[in-house]
This record gives structure tokens, sequence and C-alpha cells, in this order.
């Protein structure tokens, strides 16, 4: 015997249904209670009891059908981090590699080796590969190099 307590409009597009029940008895697909069988497509949010502590209460999230995504309907892409991506770029190896630092100014007071030394490509340290695929996921990276 269960009775609807109250509906209102919880976030985008999400309805939260409350059901008060007096004596709940175990469902055997759930272990919560035999309600659950009479809202089907309904997420179990929580369990909880009355103020007046004569029965539980069990309060249902749903999602209406035209929020949620299509079954077989794509993703949405990732996006990539234009600024990492003028950065960084990737060895015939699958190595990712980045320019030196140090040689974009104040180049009158260093001498002639240590810019052109400055002046070449080094491989990004591997603790910092997590980050930079984090910002280019369509990477093309050899993780084993």
């Amino acid at each position: 015997m269960a009775m609807v307590m109250a509906s209102a409009a919880v976030g985008v597009g999400a309805v939260r249904i409350t059901v008060f029940a007096a004596a709940p008895a175990a469902c055997s697909s759930c272990g919560v209670s035999q309600l659950c069988s009479s809202f089907t497509g309904l997420s179990v949010k929580s369990w909880k009891k009355t103020q007046n502590g004569a029965g539980m209460g069990l309060s249902f999230v749903s999602t209406p059908a035209a929020v949620r995504r299509p079954v077989g309907f794509p993703v949405a892409k990732l996006k990539t981090h234009k600024a990492a991506a003028k950065r960084f770029r990737v060895t015939g190896s699958g190595k990712i590699v980045r320019r030196q630092a140090r040689r974009a100014h104040l180049l009158s007071k260093k001498t002639t080796k240590r810019k052109n030394r400055l002046s070449g490509q080094v491989q990004v340290n591997r603790r910092d590969y997590n980050n930079v695929i984090g910002a280019l996921p369509y990477l093309k990276v050899n993780r084993s190099n």
C-alpha cells in the first residue's frame, strides 16, 4: 500500500517522487521494498524515515525521456585544448615533444652555445603525459615509449 506524497522539480529535467509505505516488505530484486516494481525506470535516490516515524519513505529520481540520450546515439566529442595543441607534437615513434624553455627573450646575455642547445625539441617528461593527453584527447601517443 503506497501513496505518492510529493512531486517536485529537481535540477534540469529531473523529477523527484517520494513514496511512503507503512510497512515495507523486502523485494527479491533490489531488497528495498515491493514498491520498486510499480516504479520501473526510476532510480532509487534514498531511503529515509518519515518525520513522525510511522513509516519509511522511498525517494526516486527520474529523468524524462526527452532529456536522456537515446540508445545508440553517439556521445559528444571531446574538445582539444587549442593552446596545448600549438605547444606539443608527436614524433613518428609516438613520443610527445615540446620546445625548450628560456629561448624566447633576453637572448643577448646568453651565449651562442647556450642558445643553440636550447633551440631543439625535447621529450615531455613521462610524469606529464597524462596532463598533455588530457588536454589533447586525439593525440596519437605510444605510451610504451
